[in-house]
């Protein structure tokens, strides 16, 4: 695996790229890990919970995920890294600058993710990357149903 120190810009834009990486493992999105999730945050709306209104009334035909299950299951879905940064002391999640749910995620379905470097900059808190990830449902992979940009800063 190749290194890249944190601090090295240069050498970390040659990372920045058009095309993704490759896909993660797969993970099926069960009705209990739905479930957990609207426990968890309380967000207990029927299209997600309950399995027979969403037969007949949702448009989907089934209940589906939260787009914010979905988008935390991320680390979860995290493939093996092409490289590694290295020489930094800490490193800070930023944030995002882009989210986008755009499509649905029914139980029963797996999904996966892929991602690429968007860009490196300098910034008087370090060195940043912007980290595109999409989620797919799996056999559904012209169209993500989960656009992130993750703000990574080493510093």
């Amino acid at each position: 695996m190749k290194q890249y120190r944190y601090d090295d810009v240069e050498a970390l834009q040659g990372l920045v790229s058009e095309e993704f990486g490759s896909w993660s493992e797969e993970l099926e999105i069960t009705q209990e890990l739905i479930n957990q999730f609207a426990e968890l945050t309380g967000d207990k709306y029927w299209i997600h919970t309950n399995p027979e209104k969403a037969k007949t009334d949702s448009p989907f035909g089934a209940t589906i995920a939260h787009g914010f299950l979905t988008l935390v299951l991320l680390p979860k879905m995290r493939g093996e890294p092409s490289y590694e940064v290295t020489g930094y002391n800490n490193i800070l999640n930023y944030g995002s600058d882009k989210l986008r749910f755009t499509g649905p995620v029914p139980v029963g379905s797996s999904v996966h993710c892929r991602s690429r470097v968007k860009g490196v900059s300098v910034t008087s808190k370090g060195t940043k990357l912007i980290m595109e990830q999409h989620i797919h449902v799996v056999g559904q992979d012209e169209r993500p149903v989960l656009i992130y940009e993750m703000i990574i800063i080493y510093m």
